[in-house]
């Protein structure tokens, strides 16, 4: 196991790409945790929670002070909800129609792996449960959920995402559920193939024989051998969730205006696409924000194929 181990993690370290893909991993990771340093938040309230919400991106303002020394124990914070100011003198990024995009890029950070984490999770989970059900049992359950699997996975997926999102109303939430309603089929095929393939091996058919219960066999028999390539898989579908969540949201079907995520900001600096030349720094920033996140667990995911492929061990 120690040996195995060590091949592992020098197959991964004579990776270029895979050094470049946990770099930028890493370096996403750390914007996320160190966010309320790098762009620190105000009292932003969120007009539907009436909460202060860091992730609602403050109205920039370059005077030095927005409420009078003299009435500031007279001004109620709830009244400044809807417009929220932020005074600092430097932008890194620039500010566009009043938004801070520094600050948008950096809390879209957070936004993108609450995202990606929560529906890459949750939607491989279903994913595992139902082919491990279907792969395990065969027959006449195994007709059923496929079935079912295969009239979920004829409906186009973004199609289908954006009608839920429709039906069900704007919302980041909203998008998550849409995700992982129509994001579990891969997870399941992939992981009953796999399981077809090893319940028939001598160790799972000797448990059968000494009656252990069929939860156990599936739990720590044969979802420990056939599990890597559905993780492996869902680290490379991270990326192409987020890239479609701020699809939706630039759709208007998802984050709304406002709201520190890349999707809202690239749908809020629309109006000033068309100016060539100008306010490209609106789209440039949070459009690498995204590209960069989705090419580290790409390349992630391919360094973790590599190095678990058994067929690559010499």
């Amino acid at each position: 196991m120690r040996q195995e181990t060590k091949r592992i993690f020098r197959r991964l370290f004579k990776n270029p790409s895979a050094i470049l893909g946990f770099s930028l991993l890493i370096f996403f990771i750390l914007v996320a945790i160190f966010a309320p340093l790098l762009a620190p938040p105000v009292n932003s309230f969120n007009p539907n929670m009436k909460l202060p919400d860091p992730y609602i991106m403050p109205v920039v303002s370059w005077k030095q002070d927005p409420i009078p020394p003299t009435t500031k124990k007279d001004v109620d914070p709830q009244k400044l909800g809807r417009e929220p100011i932020r005074c600092i003198d430097y932008h890194p990024f620039g500010v566009i129609g009043g938004r801070d995009i520094f600050y948008g890029v950096v809390w879209g950070t957070r936004t993108a792996f609450k995202v990606g984490i929560i529906v890459t999770v949750v939607s491989t989970l279903i994913g595992i449960t139902i082919g491990s059900i279907s792969g395990y049992f065969g027959g006449w359950v195994d007709e059923i959920l496929m079935r079912i699997t295969d009239v979920f996975l004829s409906i186009p997926f973004l199609v289908a995402a954006i009608v839920l999102t429709t039906i069900l109303g704007v919302g980041l939430d909203k998008v998550m559920i849409a995700l992982i309603v129509f994001g579990w089929m891969g997870s399941a095929r992939l992981i009953r193939g796999n399981i077809l393939q090893v319940k028939e091996e001598q160790f799972v058919l000797a448990a059968k024989a000494l009656g252990v219960r069929d939860v156990f066999i599936i739990t720590k028999h044969i979802l420990p051998n056939t599990i890597f390539p559905v993780v492996i898989q869902a680290s490379m579908r991270m990326g192409s969730l987020v890239i479609t969540a701020a699809a939706l949201s630039f759709l208007g079907l998802g984050a709304p205006q406002g709201y520190a995520d890349w999707g809202a900001l690239l749908s809020y600096a629309r109006d000033w696409m068309l100016e060539i030349g100008k306010h490209w720094y609106a789209i440039v920033y949070p459009g690498t924000a995204m590209v960069l996140f989705v090419l580290a667990w790409n390349l992630v995911g391919d360094a973790l194929r590599d190095a678990f492929d058994p067929r690559l061990k010499g």
